[in-house]
């Protein structure tokens, strides 16, 4: 009798708060030089934790990735001419590595 194989992982489904999560992929010196060891970098909601970008990356682009780091970057303190100080707002940024073998086309699933 033939043994049936059991998938453990599950297919995660791409639904509407998942797209609310990457913002936008960031176009940039930094992320093209990450680019070439299969890394992509995005801007990512306030409130997204690793879990929720790998979930995103996965079920949006169908790329299981390798690793998340996230950073947070603050807004700057700006100076307006007799208007007092204000500040930029935050962008947390993610930065996504990828297997190998994976070709993640980033203007394709947006």
């Amino acid at each position: 009798m033939a043994e049936k194989k059991v998938s453990s992982e599950k297919k995660i489904v791409a639904t509407a708060g998942i797209y609310d999560i990457l913002r936008r992929p960031i176009i940039s010196e930094k992320a093209a030089k990450l680019s070439e060891s299969n890394g992509v970098a995005f801007e990512v909601a306030a409130n997204a934790t690793k879990e929720d970008v790998a979930r995103a990356v996965q079920a949006i682009y169908n790329v299981k990735p390798t690793k998340v780091n996230i950073v947070v970057i603050k807004g700057k303190v700006k100076s307006f001419r007799g208007r007092g100080t204000g500040t930029q707002r935050l962008v947390k940024k993610a930065y996504v590595s990828l297997p190998e073998d994976a070709k993640l086309d980033l203007s394709a699933n947006i």
